[in-house]
């Protein structure tokens, strides 16, 4: 089948990328066509340029920079534009008018299909009154503040530039657009959802989203510190809390990558019954475990220097080591992420009478170097979103001590220590008492490394997109166009396709065979117009590049031509 990958660049705040993670799951899954779609931070920043020979295609568009070139709407077409607009502006800062959100995105969407007008509007005067008419209208939220005219410039630039995936040039069923996809695939959440709601709006595509750490959740952490005044983040926050809940409300399944990102998932709407927990399968599991431990107790500490990874808690939990073990040592790997906080932390240790036996090592060249290093691996961060650095160490062998927050729980269960966060004491006592007793050491280690290979690998991570790849495609319709889908009052039917239309080979099957088998006359195979390929003014079954058509024609007249198909 086809899958649209829809993934997001880099982006000023919250930076991702789910390049890595997108290869594995195309390269697992090399029996299906694989097109990228990415939203980049800018133009030329040669994400589509890089060499790969695992995508059918891959296609860009600049998120953020200068708005993509196009002709003003006209005064009619303008009114359209306002009105569509105001009505998305209103979901934002209207209370209970959450509803029209999806209205006017989706009415954004058709108007900058027909015209292409909507970046010259979104950028115009027009809009920018639009905006503020609204967000100055009686019964508008300004708990934040009353929003300035600097506030609406600066917060409709921001709009306009989280809007253009609705303009983008991928809409439609010729080869490259979203309609001739089977499914979309979204990973990260966010504005690279909005192509695929379009493309399940306007031809009915499925959509499937996975979140490996929820994008909501760090676009309200990176907006803390974004360099806008309180009402342009509490506009911007609630473009992006309507956007997930009606990508949760769209996707026929979604897949976070934990049970903690499904708690934050439910809560923003998602239906627990089309969520499943899957995990973010890491190639390190084939890693071979850490050689032998370093002759002094040493305790191992990894992730950026910022408060938030409490490195502080760290530095008195090892004092209270030191107390105990005089010999011991602490090795701090990670580079400063807030200005100042090595700084900081140094002279902790160095009022706390430790800094003789603390390194502050840096970044290592690799984890693996990192956890060989210790004797034992300490996470003492206040919030623990990702399992990726978890299952990293516990993939090492090592021990693992960890702060009872976030997904830590989740991943390490009974093969590590949990321990309160904020509780330098707890913490000292945990790492205590395996520096004492190699036997535990070994045995925790030793289980947290096959706990972390059976849930990490990357094998059950491919398995569970195939199966859910072809239930989407089983249990969806062969035409499922949002429009004239029939007679009135007629659903699309499942299973409305013989089994062998889905056939794509392309050997040999040339347009007239593809003409012969979409002009079938209505028998009991035919979709819900009773036409084989030429329904639903050939939104989907024009994409068949004559390949599939005529091979389902050839086996209903031939008796065995399936099996030799095949």
């Amino acid at each position: 089948m086809r899958v649209a990958l829809l993934t997001e660049g880099a982006r000023p705040f919250a930076q991702r990328s789910a390049g890595g993670w997108c290869a594995r799951l195309v390269e697992g899954l090399g029996e299906h066509e694989f097109e990228l779609y990415v939203l980049a931070g800018a133009a030329g920043s040669g994400v589509a340029d890089s060499p790969s020979g695992r995508w059918h295609g891959v296609h860009e568009l600049a998120l953020w920079g200068r708005r993509p070139p196009g002709r003003t709407p006209g005064t009619l077409r303008r009114r359209q534009y306002v009105r569509a607009y105001e009505d998305l502006v209103r979901a934002l800062v209207m209370p209970g008018g959450r509803a029209s959100f999806g209205a006017g995105l989706y009415r954004l969407a058709a108007l900058a299909r027909e015209d292409g007008a909507l970046p010259a509007f979104l950028a115009s005067a027009h809009a920018r009154r639009a905006l503020e008419r609204v967000w100055r209208s009686p019964g508008a939220d300004t708990s934040a503040g009353q929003p300035l005219v600097c506030d609406v410039l600066v917060a409709a630039d921001l709009l306009e530039q989280c809007l253009r995936p609705l303009s983008a040039p991928w809409y439609g069923t010729a080869p490259g657009g979203l309609g001739a996809a089977d499914l979309c695939h979204v990973v990260g959440g966010g504005p690279a959802a909005l192509p695929a709601l379009v493309a399940k709006r306007l031809h009915g595509v499925p959509l499937v989203v996975t979140e490996h750490g929820l994008h909501l959740r760090e676009q309200y952490l990176g907006y803390r510190e974004a360099p806008y005044r309180w009402p342009v983040r509490a506009l911007l926050l609630s473009f992006f809390r309507a956007l997930t809940e009606e990508t949760y409300r769209q996707a026929a399944i979604l897949t976070p990558g934990s049970a903690h990102d499904q708690q934050w998932q439910r809560r923003c709407g998602a239906d627990p019954a089309r969520t499943r927990v899957v995990y973010e399968g890491t190639p390190a599991v084939s890693r071979a475990p850490a050689g032998p431990e370093p002759s002094a107790p040493t305790l191992v500490w990894a992730g950026p220097l910022e408060p938030g990874r409490d490195t502080e808690l760290m530095l008195h939990a090892f004092a209270g080591v030191r107390a105990e073990l005089p010999g011991a040592r602490l090795v701090v790997h990670g580079e400063q992420a807030a200005p100042g906080y090595l700084a900081h932390c140094r002279a902790v240790a160095g009022r706390l009478g430790v800094a003789d036996a603390v390194e502050f090592a840096g970044r290592p060249a690799s984890t693996a170097e990192a956890w060989e290093g210790g004797t034992v691996v300490v996470f003492s961060a206040l919030s623990q979103r990702s399992p990726r650095l978890l299952a990293d160490a516990m993939l090492s062998g090592r021990a693992v001590v960890t702060t009872d927050v976030g997904v830590a729980r989740e991943v390490v269960g009974p093969t590590g220590l949990l321990v309160p966060p904020r509780d330098p004491r707890a913490l000292a006592a945990a790492c205590l008492a395996l520096l004492r007793d190699e036997e535990r050491r070994a045995r925790l280690g030793l289980a947290g490394r096959l706990r972390a290979q059976e849930r990490f690998a990357v094998e059950p991570v491919i398995g569970a997109f195939r199966e859910v790849y072809l239930e989407l495609v089983s249990q969806w319709p062969a035409f499922p166009a949002a429009e004239g889908a029939g007679a009135v009052g007629e659903h699309p039917r499942p299973f409305a396709r013989p089994a062998e239309y889905w056939l794509a080979d392309g050997r040999g099957a040339g347009a007239p065979q593809a003409a012969a088998g979409g002009a079938a006359d209505g028998g009991p195979d035919d979709g819900p117009d009773g036409a084989e390929g030429g329904s639903q003014d050939g939104r989907r079954g024009g994409r068949q590049d004559g390949r599939r058509g005529g091979r389902a024609e050839e086996a209903r007249e031939r008796p065995g031509a399936l099996a030799e198909a095949v």
